[in-house]
């Protein structure tokens, strides 16, 4: 190897050196952030994880203290909050659960008052609540409010409590078309096609199947 390019090994091999101990800090702190930033991110995943797992048993404690007929003294405000916030999908089911469990105290009114709480729901919880909060309505003899509350559903279960809505306020004729329009939208073997069709006939209404029959 010629001389002239040893030197000039040397020479680049300085040159790195050099580099290296001018920069050095940068490179270490640089590498310092970069494991800090792995740790936080897996320390993170780690808290996530953990109040994830923190809501998820407190509502499972809290339905089963619904189902037993434990009911909160401040008809379930508080446990309700701390679970929505942990998780909002799981405070709606939770509040289902125990508007369920208040009509079945026979606390209808607390029950009614539970599911008007429920804001920002889920798309695929809203009509479901809307549905159950209309037939408790209709119940304590509401039937204008239970209309209001269905207002954006066009599902069988929407008109099926539409119908009932309309009896309870003695729109008979409005109610045999809300139940011809939930049954239209039900197949002949769902189970609830054979109770909307008795909602029909007692209405004065006549299946539509009916005159097909031999």
């Amino acid at each position: 190897m010629a001389i002239d390019e040893l030197l000039d090994e040397h020479e680049q091999g300085e040159r790195v050196r050099r580099w290296l101990r001018s920069n050095a800090p940068g490179l270490i702190g640089g590498v310092l952030l970069g494991l800090a930033a792995i740790g936080g991110w897996h320390w993170w995943q780690g808290r996530q994880q953990q109040a994830a797992m923190a809501v998820n048993a407190r509502y499972a404690q809290a339905v089963a203290a619904f189902s037993a007929g434990r009911l909160p003294a401040d008809q379930g405000r508080a446990e309700l909050a701390a679970i929505a916030k942990g998780n909002p999908t799981l405070g709606a089911l939770a509040a289902l659960e125990l508007a369920h469990a208040q009509v079945a105290a026979g606390k209808r009114d607390d029950a009614i008052a539970t599911l008007r709480g429920l804001h920002d729901l889920d798309p695929a919880l809203r009509a479901l609540v809307r549905e159950r909060l209309a037939r408790l309505l209709v119940d304590a003899g509401k039937g204008r409010e239970a209309l209001a509350q269905l207002a954006q559903q066009d599902d069988a279960g929407a008109w099926a409590v539409r119908g009932d809505a309309y009896l309870a306020l003695g729109q008979r004729e409005q109610a045999r078309e809300a139940y011809r329009k939930a049954l239209g939208k039900l197949d002949v073997g769902d189970p609830q096609y054979r109770l909307v069709e008795f909602k029909l006939i007692d209405a004065g209404g006549q299946p539509p199947h009916a005159g097909e029959q031999s």
